[in-house]
């Protein structure tokens, strides 16, 4: 971290211990940092109509992250959400065209249609975020069938438009010409300002929990992502691609070593569970490159506190202790504390 971003960081701290909590966000000059320098709080599962009735309610909370699982339909080429059927719809999405439908209308609708809502909401909130849409594949692509990277970037393409943050963004230098890959964009610390991000989502893609247990896949979200980026840019279609593919789980050292060489830079952005990232890896590392690091399950960080409902002061506390673990964002069920989800914090 150099001295510029320290003296940031330790004026941030500062000024946010004299905030109240529903101020924190926008009074400590988080809007300065670049988007790998900050600690923000992200929801999950916020595609539950259980949480939420509305994908917009979880937006309103002011949080850093959403979480949509979806489901890869090849009888109907359709992208299903929800937690745990494949061939149906479970989740809160309306399908809205204007801001005043966020909040009417049934839900159940395809992956398209949370991507309009998401859309439409940035677009009345133009100041908001930017912010982070995980989506799990739950059984992972099937490319084969028409339903792989190329289809599923055209679908967030045409849903959530120029609204996007793309790998192509990250790669573009600001006096002009590109980065060669994602990690000399990153390692260069190339990220516009959180300020210059406001209105914009970047989508993260995860293998999802039936992939990674199924023994007859042999080709992974994470894999088949990061092969397609690869192969962009060397076609030099690189500005096609819509999504950041993640590295999943929790590992010492640089668990990208698990991934063919060619692969391995173009993936900046590293998914795992809390608990394990604190517990002897040093996430210093990542900080230092600049690559952002969701850790999840913060709840169960030792002493472990409510996954759903603990106190404004203990979720407060455990994103400090994540942000100085170098957390880019900090994520569990939290969905009744709307001032700890709009909290945006110096990171490290």
């Amino acid at each position: 971290m150099t001295v510029r971003r320290l003296l940031t960081a330790g004026a941030l701290a500062l000024a946010a211990a004299a905030l109240i909590p529903g101020q924190q966000a926008a009074a400590t000059g988080a809007g300065e940092l670049p988007f790998g320098s900050a600690t923000t709080v992200g929801l999950h599962n916020t595609y539950d109509p259980a949480a939420f009735s509305y994908l917009a309610q979880a937006l309103d909370t002011g949080t850093g992250m959403i979480e949509l699982d979806a489901w890869t339909d090849t009888i109907t080429k359709e992208w299903k959400v929800s937690h745990s059927n494949p061939l149906g719809n479970s989740n809160n999405c309306v399908n809205a065209s204007t801001a005043a439908q966020l909040y009417t209308g049934g839900a159940n609708k395809n992956l398209e249609a949370c991507f309009d809502d998401l859309r439409v909401w940035l677009g009345a909130h133009p100041s908001a975020g930017p912010l982070v849409v995980k989506l799990e594949l739950k059984g992972g692509f099937a490319a084969n069938r028409g339903m792989g990277p190329k289809e599923l970037d055209a679908l967030i393409a045409a849903h959530l438009g120029a609204a996007a943050f793309r790998p192509a963004d990250l790669l573009a230098k600001p006096g002009g010409g590109s980065y060669a890959t994602l990690d000399d964009a990153a390692r260069a610390d190339n990220w516009p300002t959180r300020a210059a991000l406001a209105g914009r989502a970047m989508v993260e893609v995860i293998p999802g929990t039936v992939e990674e247990s199924n023994p007859f896949d042999t080709l992974h979200t994470d894999v088949e992502y990061g092969r397609y980026l690869r192969d962009l840019s060397a076609a030099g279609r690189i500005g096609q691609a819509q999504i950041f593919p993640a590295v999943h789980g929790a590992a010492a050292a640089d668990p990208r070593s698990r991934y063919e060489t060619a692969v391995r830079p173009w993936f900046v952005l590293f998914d795992g569970d809390a608990a394990a990232y604190v517990n002897g890896i040093d996430t210093a590392w990542y900080d230092s490159q600049h690559y952002l690091l969701v850790m999840t399950d913060a709840h169960n960080v030792a002493p472990a506190i409510s996954g759903t409902d603990p106190t404004a002061d203990q979720a407060r506390a455990r994103v400090a202790q994540l942000a100085a673990a170098h957390a880019s964002i900090v994520s569990s069920d939290w969905r009744h504390l709307p001032e700890i989800q709009s909290l945006a914090v110096p990171r490290g």
